[in-house]
């Protein structure tokens, strides 16, 4: 753990603190919550990369207005590996396009969004929170999984059950501590050391 946090602590003096202090600060402004959730349901188990270009391009149209049919067949034109189930996951969760005053109202939203938003579980739920500006969930995919493994802070993760989500999260909280920089900061550390990117 040692090293990882001297390591962060290096990339906190560079430049990119700056990149992603200016990405911390659009997830805080963002306005369209319901984009950024369809973009969470397209990104699981999917390039993140793939999932940006694809949101910039069905805007509020395609996500709130277009049939599953039409959807469907865009997202296979574009080579999304699971076209119909995120089609469908996208209409499903029309009914919630005011999720940004669900939420609000929520004291667990997390929680909630993993019960009524189907196709999101943990890693991707906490992954829309992060996106619209809150701060203090862990988004355990491969990557942050991968150096926390590589690191010895962790075992191999083969499945991740909801309590060993919550153990390896709490991890990641101590280190986010020692660091002084919340989970959301931390995350976009940890994907610059191993993709060279600070995306979302």
């Amino acid at each position: 753990m040692k090293n990882l946090i001297n390591f962060i602590n290096k990339l906190k003096k560079s430049e990119i603190k700056n990149l992603i202090d200016q990405r911390i600060n659009e997830f805080k402004t963002n306005k369209n919550w319901f984009s950024e959730l369809c973009f969470c349901l397209m990104t699981a188990n999917w390039k993140a990369t793939e999932s940006i270009e694809l949101q910039k391009e069905l805007c509020k149209e395609g996500f709130c207005e277009w049939n599953e049919e039409k959807l469907s067949s865009y997202l296979k034109e574009k080579g999304h590996r699971f076209w119909p189930q995120r089609a469908e996951r996208i209409i499903l969760a029309r009914k919630y396009q005011n999720i940004k005053e669900i939420l609000k109202e929520e004291k667990q939203p997390r929680k909630w969004l993993v019960e009524n938003i189907k196709g999101l579980g943990y890693k991707e739920a906490s992954h829309f929170l992060r996106n619209v500006g809150y701060n203090n969930y862990a988004i355990l995919d491969r990557h942050i999984l991968d150096i926390l493994t590589k690191e010895k802070i962790i075992k191999p993760v083969k499945t991740l059950t909801k309590n060993k989500y919550l153990k390896i999260e709490k991890i990641l909280e101590n280190i986010a501590i020692k660091l002084n920089i919340t989970q959301a900061e931390l995350d976009l550390y940890l994907w610059y050391m191993k993709t060279g990117k600070v995306l979302k």
